[in-house]
């Protein structure tokens, strides 16, 4: 396949004036065998895009509930091999919906990065978002990335300058992802105002997807924020269900799928509300 999915599927929602929706889960998460159905199920929900999440023992930056998913994870010895496995199972079924892969730079590393771009590529990974891989010592990596049809995708916070944004959006693709709160992931409220101002000075810099995630709780932000981003990330909603039924499991995926539902209903409400006006 030329190419990642994740232009087409953009193109695609902006052509329809559609807000993505991109849900995160934590692969092996509370077991293994939960992922791939879950994968499945949220995309009926109306995910588009799949971040999946590859377990570490030091998340540095996600909060406690995603620390927790990454320990419930790994007490399966869930390793990299192992999501890009899932990756590989849900593309039985599923050859459209972009699917991203978070974490952190070790387990690449130690798989090395060739091997790891054309394993995760073969198996159908479109984007790879490694927290700890800053785009100044990226530039190797990013080559075989590109070279094996990976989009690497990089973090945008509040703090961020206007100059180091614009380093940032010269080399990300895929989309860029806007990180809209000081702190980790499941911290504190969000500012729309605040969001939508560094979305304007963003968009200077770049026209590729600019997605927003840390701090969507529920429909309601997810809508507010989804009337002024091309993309909305929800995590630690969703993983906080994997940790309440963690001991029933069967449970997990009725409870994930009505929170990504209502999120949805809220984005396309919204996309249709500003459309009319």
């Amino acid at each position: 396949m030329a190419g990642s999915r994740l232009k087409p599927c953009f193109d695609n929602l902006r052509a329809q004036q559609r807000t993505a929706l991109i849900p995160f889960i934590t692969a092996g998460d509370p077991k293994p065998e939960v992922t791939v159905p879950m994968m499945h199920a949220m995309v009926e929900a109306g995910a588009d895009v799949i971040e999946l999440g590859v377990p570490f023992s030091d998340p540095m930056a996600d909060g406690p509930v995603i620390q927790k998913a990454s320990e419930r994870a790994l007490a399966y010895h869930t390793s990299l091999r192992d999501v890009i496995g899932m990756v590989k199972e849900f593309r039985k079924q599923n050859e459209q919906t972009p699917v991203v892969l978070m974490g952190y730079l070790n387990p690449v590393e130690i798989m090395g990065y060739e091997k790891f771009a054309q394993e995760a590529s073969a198996a159908g990974v479109d984007g790879v978002l490694t927290v700890d891989l800053p785009p100044e010592e990226a530039e190797d990596v990013m080559d075989i990335f590109s070279s094996n049809n990976l989009d690497p995708i990089f973090l945008i916070a509040p703090t961020t300058t206007d100059d180091r944004i614009k380093k940032v959006c010269s080399v990300a693709s895929g989309f860029v992802y806007y990180v809209s709160l000081k702190g980790v992931t499941g911290a504190a409220n969000l500012d729309i105002q605040g969001v939508a101002d560094k979305m304007k000075q963003i968009r200077a810099h770049t026209d590729i997807p600019i997605g927003v995630g840390f701090g969507i709780k529920d429909a309601e932000t997810a809508a507010s924020v989804g009337s002024v981003s091309d993309a909305v990330v929800v995590g630690s909603a969703l993983v906080n269900k994997f940790e309440e039924f963690a001991d029933k499991p069967d449970n997990i995926q009725k409870e994930v799928v009505a929170v990504l539902s209502s999120m949805r209903s809220a984005l396309d409400s919204g996309m249709e509300k500003a459309a009319s006006k």
